[in-house]
C-alpha cells in the first residue's frame, strides 16, 4: 500500500523545478540588483499625511508657516479726524467760492467768473502735477496753464457757447504735453506712464472751463448753483463722516469708509432737491436727479483718488507735498462734476 502522504509534499516546487548544481543542489537565487536594507538609511521621502477628524489632512509645521505668511493681515492706515476735517473745510471753502463767482456772471460780464474758474485750475495744475509728477513736470504744469487760460478766453469769446473749441484746445495741449517729454531724452523713457497723467491734467483744467460755457446758456447760472452746491456738499458731509464714522472700511490702504460715500452722495441730493424748490428753472424732482449724478461723480471721484494716492505709496514712490496730496481729491471731484452738470443741463433744462 502507498502512503496517503506523498514524500514531495515539504519540499520548495521552485526546488524541484531547479537544474541540479555541481553537488546535485540547486542554484541560489540570483542577488537583487537594488540597494540592500542595511547598506544605509533609506531616502527620505514625503511621508503620507495621517487624516485628522473630518477627513482633512494632518497639518505639518512648514504648512503652518506658510498659512501665518498668506493670512498675514495688513495693518490699516490711521485715520486723522484732524487732516479728515481739514479736507472738508478745503471742499466746503471750493464749493462757496464757485457758487458765488457764478452769480458775478451775467450776459455780457462774463470775465469775473472766469478769473474765479481760472484761480481754480491753477490750484488744480498745482496739486496734481505735485501728487503725481509726471516726466517733465514744469513742462506739463505750464502746458496746462496754458490750456486753461485759452480755453477760459474760448470760453468767453466763442460765438456760440459750445464745447468744440475746448475739444480742440484739450487735444492740442496734450499733445503738446507729450511731445514735450519726448523731445528729452531722460523723459523719454517714462512717456508712456506719463501719458495717462498728462491726460488727466489738461483734461481737468479743461473740465472746468465748462462752467464759464454752461453760465452762457438759459438758467445755465441756476444750474451751476444746483450742481456746484450739491458737489460741495456731497464732498464736504463725505469728509466730516471719515473724520467721526469710517465705516466700514473701503480698503486697509485706503483712510476712507463707505458711510462717507454714501451719506454724503445723499447730503448732496437732498440740498439740491430744497434749492430745485426755490428757483424759477427748477422743481425738486428735476434738482434732486442733476444733484444727484453730480454729487454721486464728485463723492466717486475724490475715492478714486484716495486709491491711486495708496497705489503709489504701496508702489514704493516717495511721498509728495502735503498739501497738494490732499487737495488733490476735492479739486478733481468738482472738476468732473463740472461737465457732469453741463450734460445734465443739456439733457434735462
Amino acid at each position: 500500500m502507498f502512503p496517503s502522504t506523498s514524500s514531495e509534499a515539504g519540499r520548495d516546487p521552485w526546488a524541484a523545478e531547479a537544474p541540479p548544481g555541481p553537488a546535485g543542489r540547486a542554484h541560489p537565487l540570483a542577488p537583487r540588483t537594488g540597494p540592500a536594507a542595511d547598506d544605509g538609511p533609506p531616502a527620505r521621502r514625503g511621508r503620507p499625511r495621517r487624516l485628522r477628524r473630518g477627513g482633512e489632512p494632518a497639518r505639518r509645521p512648514d504648512d503652518e508657516a506658510v498659512d501665518e505668511v498668506d493670512e498675514e493681515e495688513i495693518e490699516p492706515v490711521e485715520i486723522r479726524r484732524p487732516l479728515a476735517l481739514t479736507v472738508a473745510g478745503f471742499a466746503a471753502l471750493l464749493g462757496v467760492g464757485l457758487v458765488l463767482g457764478a452769480q458775478t456772471a451775467g450776459p455780457g460780464h462774463r470775465l469775473p467768473f472766469a478769473f474765479i474758474i481760472f484761480g481754480v485750475q491753477l490750484l488744480f495744475v498745482l496739486a496734481w502735477t505735485m501728487a503725481m509728477r509726471p516726466p517733465a513736470l514744469l513742462l506739463v504744469a505750464l502746458t496746462s496753464a496754458a490750456v486753461a487760460a485759452a480755453a477760459d478766453t474760448a470760453a468767453v469769446q466763442s460765438d456760440i457757447a459750445g464745447l468744440a473749441p475746448l475739444g480742440y484746445l484739450a487735444a492740442g495741449g496734450f499733445l503738446l504735453g507729450v511731445l514735450g517729454q519726448l523731445v528729452r531724452r531722460v523723459d523719454r523713457v517714462r512717456v508712456t506712464d506719463s501719458l495717462g497723467t498728462t491726460l488727466l491734467i489738461v483734461v481737468g483744467v479743461v473740465a472746468f472751463a465748462t462752467l464759464v460755457v454752461l453760465s452762457r446758456m438759459p438758467a445755465g447760472t441756476q444750474a451751476i448753483t444746483v450742481c456746484l452746491t450739491a458737489t460741495g456738499v456731497a464732498l464736504t458731509v463725505a469728509r466730516l463722516t471719515d473724520a467721526v464714522l469710517p465705516w466700514p472700511r473701503l480698503a486697509p490702504q485706503v483712510p476712507r469708509g463707505a458711510a462717507g460715500v454714501v451719506v454724503g452722495a445723499m447730503a448732496g441730493t437732498l440740498a439740491s432737491a430744497v434749492l430745485g424748490s426755490y428757483l424759477v428753472s427748477f422743481t425738486p424732482t428735476s434738482g434732486a436727479v442733476i444733484g444727484l449724478v453730480t454729487a454721486a461723480t464728485a463723492v466717486l471721484a475724490d475715492l478714486a483718488v484716495g486709491y491711486a494716492e495708496a497705489g503709489r505709496l504701496m508702489a514704493g514712490e516717495p511721498p509728495t507735498m502735503w498739501a497738494a496730496r490732499h487737495m488733490q481729491g476735492p479739486l478733481g471731484g468738482f472738476a468732473l462734476a463740472a461737465p457732469a452738470a453741463y450734460a445734465m443741463c443739456v439733457l434735462f433744462l
